[in-house]
């Protein structure tokens, strides 16, 4: 997240123009164009940072993150730092299995994640999160009610809600025939060397047993051993594994098909409109991710106040520019909707973000498998590895 893709810069300067033409209609939220307040900091990109409403008190002068890349906006990083006076630093990690390895080994002095899938059930059985007070952050009331309780954590005590979507395929339309419409499809050797996937282990072997009949939460180690053939087929055929970046080998051509996050697909298609997303036939796997205050954070009252300004609408309608995944904050899309119409209406006429709700229904999620998950990582190991 250092150096702003050009993607993203572009996605800012349009995102500037909206804003200056809806500056009158929306005084409480000035455009970037226009002149700041003395009490309202500008970004470096020329964004209006919006007051904390309410701000918190907070005597902590930094703040740690360990969080996926390119998955915060830089401009919310930036505004938070300068209406709060708070250093945020940040470190990345490029898959689930990578966060939880590292958040493991304890001791690492970070105050905020963000789990996904079944690492958030995984993490507070194993008691690494605290538990949420609630009385300080009111903008939780900006959550949409549907995505109020992150998959994982049924009850909402330990998870405040980011961002959901699905994984499931893209391809580009004008080249690649037969389109495919399922999982089992990408075995297809026509689709071979052409294909890049997301490096995570639970979903690349999770469709794998679905291509099968089998549960993709299977703790059955003989259901493992089956599909051992059939996933080393798959890996082989894979061209390039990438997570920091899904997106790019699409847009630089490298591959022409893939099993991707919902946004990495439209930020695809943004640049190349021939790609299109398919909700494979067996069924795509929805995912819900949370930000987590640590149990040994040392900075908690920072914390708190980076969650409650996130949550405004006026700050998080920042993830419709620059990740585009499906948004659970109702303040946020009712502020693009008014100041930002054509990512609004971009937002919800995709079927990649905005899911339709009988595919919603119907995905699979990948869940905690408890003392079965050795058995998924010797698998991953032994056959990527090869």
């Amino acid at each position: 997240m250092d150096d702003i893709p050009l993607l993203r810069r572009t996605a800012a300067l349009l995102a500037v123009a909206v804003l200056a033409l809806a500056a009158c209609a929306a005084p409480a939220a000035p455009s970037p164009d226009s002149e700041a307040a003395p009490s309202q900091p500008v970004t470096d990109s020329g964004f209006v940072c919006p007051e904390p409403s309410p701000r918190l008190s907070v005597t902590s002068t930094e703040l740690n993150l360990f969080v996926w890349p390119e998955y915060i906006p830089q401009d919310i990083i930036d505004c938070f730092e300068l209406v709060y006076g708070i250093k945020v630093n940040l470190d990345y990690y490029s898959s689930t299995d990578e966060m939880y390895a590292k958040l493991s080994q304890g001791a690492l002095n970070y105050d905020i994640t963000q789990p996904t899938d079944y690492a958030t059930a995984l993490m507070i059985r194993q008691g690494m999160p605290q538990k949420l007070d609630k009385e300080r952050l009111p903008n939780l009331k900006n959550i949409d009610p549907a995505f109020a309780n992150v998959y994982g954590d049924p009850n909402g005590e330990y998870a405040v809600p980011y961002q959901a979507g699905t994984t499931a395929i893209v391809y580009n339309t004008e080249t690649v025939d037969p389109a495919p419409t399922g999982w089992a499809d990408l075995w297809n050797p026509v689709y071979a060397g052409r294909m890049t996937f997301i490096d995570d282990s639970r979903v690349v072997i999770g469709l794998t047993l679905i291509s099968e009949g089998y549960d993709p939460n299977t703790t059955n180690p003989a259901d493992l051993e089956a599909i051992k053939p059939k996933l080393r087929e798959l890996i082989k055929a894979v061209e390039i594994f990438e997570s920091d970046n899904p997106k790019t080998p699409l847009i630089t051509g490298e591959a022409e098909l893939g099993v991707m996050w919902n946004a990495d697909a439209l930020m695809a298609q943004r640049e190349v409109p021939s790609y299109e997303w398919v909700f494979p036939r067996e069924g795509q796997f929805n995912w819900a991710d949370g930000y987590m205050i640590l149990a040994d954070a040392p900075h908690v009252d920072a914390a708190y106040a980076w969650l409650n300004y996130s949550l405004q609408g006026d700050v998080f309608w920042l993830m419709l520019r620059d990740s585009p995944y499906t948004n659970p904050n109702l303040a946020a899309l009712e502020y693009a909707k008014a100041n930002q119409p054509d990512l609004y209406a971009e937002y919800i006429q995709s079927p990649m973000t905005n899911t339709p709700a009988e595919h919603w229904a119907t995905g699979y999620w990948i869940e905690d498998v408890g003392d079965a998950m050795p058995a998924y990582d010797q698998l991953w190991t032994e056959v990527k590895g090869e």
